[in-house]
């Protein structure tokens, strides 16, 4: 009792900074009393509970992000930044104090800004990140359960199957040809081995622990049952502080464009400005003033809230992709979403439901149908229309045996769909593994097997798990009457494995004659769509040891199941081909069953209306990069491919000038997921390895909602173009204003401060108005944007040069009619004003002519958008305070206006929109 006492004091050390027990040299028996751990049931809910109050979620330190304080110092470290910071000193040195501090106000607000909206984004991805946490299947209370993995502890038992990623460091409780991929922990690149059963030195190193799993490994073949050990920081990761996964983020084409475009700004604004500094001084003006004009110029004309607008209407487009069950985990994804051409999509439960049913059993030779959809287990068998008993016909229950035992899924129980609809993971936890497995398993309930009382009867003794390119399972049972070997998978593989065939009197040879009559009913239900599976059995001598060999067997029958189309996926295939579009289906399908599908769902026309056709993977083999390019140019659907094929055809669509979308959910799709412009992993039946190679995440799994997907990304570069026309057009504006009254000998028409506020109100809030402009109605119907075409396309150049020289000419008449009226002396300050409050107001009916570059002004989106009518109210409000309020008037050199003086500056602002919805209606005329 002592030395069992000293060794569960040694096991608890290992749940937080202690010296780590040499499990890996335990036997699972030593491990699990040491934890206190049930190898059969696992741990109650309750006892689950406390060890996590003691030891603490299971989760590793957050990579080290930007620290908040480097966020903020990096707002006064840009050349806009300093520019004001420029003018202030100016106005420093020139006596004007309060000048000064303004443009310090200025400076302090635009580093809240900024400095609010990159926190908010990066609060915005970390949030999006905490909803895709992963999951693991565990045991708990004698039910398998999905569980968040930051929810495990020490003596949790859990499940691993391919492709998941091992949750915690633990014992292995047991091992079916499992192989895991250590290399992010060991170096190791090769896949290793596991076996629960090894023989492991204490001493042996990291690389050598054949009996443990390690927190952040991957599972590349076999499965497994995993006795957790350590968690959080007291696994192997967290000891060493390995960082598994470290997401840098890079700067997207976008914001390089930004960037780029920036540049070149500000030498064409630094140029005028030294024009405007020179033509100023030449004139007469007086140096500092025109040095302090020419730098707020300089600030003006290069739209600074330009990034600050850009990221936070990518962060904006990432919630609203959230809420549409898109998860964005790279913002890159945003932006390539538009310009998407081709999507290849997975068919099951992306175009399907996911939901598969077993339709019929074809035994000896007859057809017996099953009724029922997806899980729910209520239906019957019938032949002919008339009801079958199961339990009256050997064969049927022979193949409804081989479905239940020959399988790795596990029907929920009752509580677990009870929680489902209570706001859980949804009906498609109803089965807990493979849809195909789960559909067999349903029909055997509807057959009345009891699933657990048939597996206590028959327990599994040895197993080739399926693969994708053997396409069979493999399992090995014992029964008191010896053993037997049970199969399934394609029929063509499992047909050729068999020398004989289960007949009402027993069993006969299996002729070729017979092979390829079963080969053609095979076909048959592949032309009505449905997914076919053989059977098989070897029976094994009372005195053999029954082994998960597949040679010799009995063809029992075939198995036919459909996964019922998604209600919405037409449609969405539709909105694709009308958006120029191509979608193209990848499967592991028989042919048939895939063109049919495809047929159904109109992908096998392209968007010229032409046929496309279906490539069978096998045939793919062998081929060059000019072969597989020919491959993709007319393809619809690729059946029967491998992922090394997935990865082959994303790359000849892309040396085809495509711009790709990939979906996929297994390990072996990572290598296609990272190589796609954009990557989509099925956040539902997807592996950890592939949403992490992914760039968006799917939460439902649905074709659709990748669609709606695609339809945002459009919205959001639409917005991003509406915000840099407003933009560069009111900043161009602004210089041009300058500019031209200086080189006509005017007085300036608008002191430096009116200018930044210009800059900071009636550029800003325009701006983030039009960012949140809602889709327009024909935005699926254009074809995608070619993704090297410049963020201002010539017409767009032009657009802007001629609507800022606009802008700034009315600004510049409302000034002459001031000077007119008021004169150039005491009345200066009169007609500087009405120049002010006029820029402003024609700044601010700019937005509805930024809004379409086609569409009317007066149409029926013109209330779409409240945000701009917001943005447009709250800017009229500070103009107001800025020519009325006595302490704005003081600080940039305001005088009141009176009622004559506004209908001046409102006709001259409007002016522009007439003159726009002009030139909009001759351009709708000409189409």
């Amino acid at each position: 009792m002592t030395t069992d006492r000293n060794q569960t004091q040694t096991d608890r050390r290992a749940d937080g900074e202690g010296t780590v027990p040499p499990r890996h040299a335990w036997s699972v028996e030593r491990v699990a009393r040491d934890l206190d751990a049930d190898l059969q049931h696992g741990l109650s809910e309750g006892a689950a509970a406390a060890r996590l109050a003691r030891v603490g979620p299971n989760r590793l330190p957050s990579p080290g992000g930007k620290p908040v304080w480097k966020i903020a110092l990096e707002q006064f470290t840009s050349l806009i930044v300093l520019f004001l910071v420029a003018a202030a000193a100016i106005a420093l040195v020139a006596g004007d104090t309060v000048e000064a501090v303004a443009i310090g106000v200025v400076i302090a607000i635009n580093a809240v800004v900024g400095f609010a909206t990159e926190l908010r984004a990066a609060q915005a991805i970390a949030s999006l990140q905490r909803q895709a946490a992963p999951t693991a299947r565990v045991l708990r209370g004698g039910v398998e359960r999905t569980s968040a993995v930051e929810d495990l502890v020490p003596g949790d038992v859990v499940l691993l199957a391919e492709g998941d990623r091992v949750p915690a460091d633990g014992r292995l409780i047991e091992s079916a040809r499992l192989q895991l991929q250590e290399a992010a922990l060991t170096g190791e690149s090769q896949a290793v081995e596991k076996l629960a059963d090894a023989d492991v030195d204490e001493r042996a190193p990291l690389a050598e622990r054949l009996t443990m799993a390690f927190l952040g490994t991957t599972v590349t073949a076999g499965r497994g049952r995993l006795l957790v050990t350590g968690t959080g920081r007291a696994t192997e990761v967290g000891r060493i502080g390995v960082l598994l996964e470290e997401t840098e983020l890079h700067a997207t084409p976008l914001e390089r464009r930004l960037e780029k475009l920036g540049r070149v700004l500000i030498g064409v604004v630094l140029a005028v400005a030294a024009v405007v500094v020179a033509a100023g001084v030449l004139r007469g003006n007086d140096l500092i003033d025109m040095l302090e004009v020419g730098i707020a110029l300089a600030i003006a004309a290069v739209p600074e809230g330009l990034p600050a607008v850009a990221t936070m209407t990518l962060a904006l487009g990432v919630q609203r992709m959230a809420r549409a069950n898109a998860l964005v985990r790279r913002l890159p994804a945003v932006e390539t979403l538009g310009s998407t051409t081709v999507i290849c999509t997975d068919k099951t439960g992306t175009l399907t439901r996911n939901e598969m049913t077993v339709r019929c059993f074809v035994v000896a030779d007859r057809r017996i149908d099953v009724t029922g959809v997806g899980y729910d287990p209520s239906g019957r068998f019938e032949r002919g229309g008339e009801p079958v008993d199961p339990a009256d016909d050997e064969l049927l229950r022979s193949a409804l045996m081989i479905g239940v035992l020959c399988n790795d899924a596990r029907l929920a129980d009752d509580a677990d769909r009870a929680v489902d609809a209570d706001g859980g993971h949804g009906d498609g936890d109803a089965v807990l593994g493979d849809p195909t497995e789960g559909a067999l398993l349903v029909a055997a309930v509807k057959a009345g097997i009891d699933l657990e009382a048939l597996r206590d009867a028959q327990p599994r003794v040895d197993e080739v798990p399926f693969d994708a390119a053997e396409r069979r399972m493999v399992t090995a049972h014992r029964h008191d009457d010896g053993g037997v070997v049970y199969v399934k998978g394609a029929p063509a593989v499992v047909l050729e494995r068999c020398d004989r065939v289960a007949t009402d009197t027993g069993s006969e040879p299996l002729d070729d004659a017979a092979r390829a009559r079963w080969r053609g009913v095979a076909e048959d239900l592949a032309d009505e769509a449905l997914r076919v599976l053989a059977l098989a059995v070897r029976e094994v001598p009372d005195d053999d040891a029954p082994n998960a060999r597949d040679d010799g067997l009995t063809f029992v029958g075939l198995v036919g199941m459909i996964d019922p189309l998604r209600d919405e996926a037409a449609r969405a295939v539709a909105r694709c081909r009308a958006a120029g579009i191509r979608t193209v289906m990848i499967t592991g399908d028989h042919p048939r069953t895939a063109s049919v599908i495809a047929h159904g769902l109109g992908i096998d026309r392209g968007l010229d209306g032409a046929e496309l056709r279906t490539w069978y993977g096998p045939d793919l083999e062998g081929r060059d990069e000019a072969g597989w390019r020919e491959a993709v140019a007319d393809a619809a659907v690729f059946a029967r491919v491998s992922p090394e094929h997935k990865l082959r055809i994303v790359e000849a669509l892309q040396a085809r000038g495509e711009v790709v979308a990939m979906t996929g959910d297994g390990v072996n799709d990572a290598p296609a997921l990272r190589t796609a412009d954009i990557g989509i992993a099925m956040g539902i039946k997807g592996t950890e390895v592939a949403k992490e190679a992914a760039a968006m995440v799917l939460r439902d799994d649905d074709f659709g909602t990748i669609v709606r997907a695609v339809e945002q990304g459009r919205v959001i570069y639409a917005n991003i173009q509406r915000f840099v026309h407003y933009l560069f057009s009111c900043n161009l504006a602004e210089i041009l204003t300058v500019f031209l009254a200086i080189m006509l000998g005017w007085p300036l028409p608008l002191a430096a401060l009116q200018i930044l506020w210009l800059n900071m109100i009636t550029d800003v809030f325009p701006a983030l108005a039009l960012a949140l402009e809602p889709s327009d109605p024909d935005v699926m119907r254009r074809p995608p944007r070619d993704p090297a075409e410049p963020l201002l396309s010539r017409a767009y150049v032009v657009l802007i040069v001629w609507q800022g020289l606009l802008l700034g000419g009315v600004t510049l008449a409302a000034f002459a009619v001031g000077l007119g009226w008021y004169g150039r002396g005491d009345g200066l300050p009169h007609a500087v004003t009405i120049a002010f409050s006029t820029l402003a107001l024609t700044q601010v009916a700019h937005t509805f002519n930024a809004r379409s570059v086609r569409e009317s002004v007066v149409s029926r989106r013109t209330f779409a958008n409240g945000w701009v009518w917001g943005a447009v109210l709250l800017c009229l409000a500070l103009q107001l305070l800025a020519v009325y309020q006595p302490g704005l008037q003081r600080v940039l050199g305001t005088v009141a206006l009176d009622p004559r003086d506004w209908a001046l500056v409102a006709s001259l602002a409007l002016l522009p929109v007439v003159v726009t919805e002009v030139v909009k209606a001759f351009g709708r005329r000409r189409g």
